[in-house]
């Protein structure tokens, strides 16, 4: 609950990670199989030095909807209320478009049970970046991109 409630007040934010697929020499570098892909970073947090955000994508875009899930966990640093870490889990789907990109890819995570709906931008091959629920990317938002480990 307090996750979401840092990042609503940051300005309402929603991740989704996601799983880019590249080439098979780079995916075996980075210690992941075609269907597992990890990506890490740390989001700016009002009340602390940042939120460590750990998120695994398991399934390829094109496997079926059950076989895409994914776990995000969530560490405040130096927060003075000392929150525990936050931990969601549950599938993801594959969206096309932005309002200022038509062909860009999104990713939207769906936790299991109660929580929100968090979304990111494929950036790259290796950067996922967190948006808005209505796809459009924050003026910051190069705080807000995770590299794939």
């Amino acid at each position: 609950m307090q996750f979401r409630s840092l990042l609503a007040g940051s300005a309402m934010l929603a991740l989704l990670a996601g799983c880019a697929a590249g080439p098979t020499d780079q995916r075996e570098e980075a210690g992941m199989t075609a269907s597992q892909a990890n990506y890490q970073g740390t989001l700016p947090c009002r009340n602390c030095d940042g939120i460590d955000l750990n998120v695994t994508m398991i399934g390829e875009e094109m496997s079926a909807p059950e076989e895409r899930t994914f776990t995000l966990n969530a560490t405040y640093r130096n927060h003075p209320q000392t929150p525990p870490d936050e931990n969601y889990a549950g599938n993801w789907e594959v969206l096309t478009g932005t309002p200022s990109d038509p062909s860009a890819t999104v990713y939207e995570l769906t936790p299991n049970g109660d929580g929100q709906i968090y979304y990111f931008q494929r950036i790259s091959e290796r950067t996922l970046e967190l948006i808005d629920p209505e796809r459009r990317r924050f003026e910051n938002g190069e705080m807000l991109q995770l590299q794939r480990q």
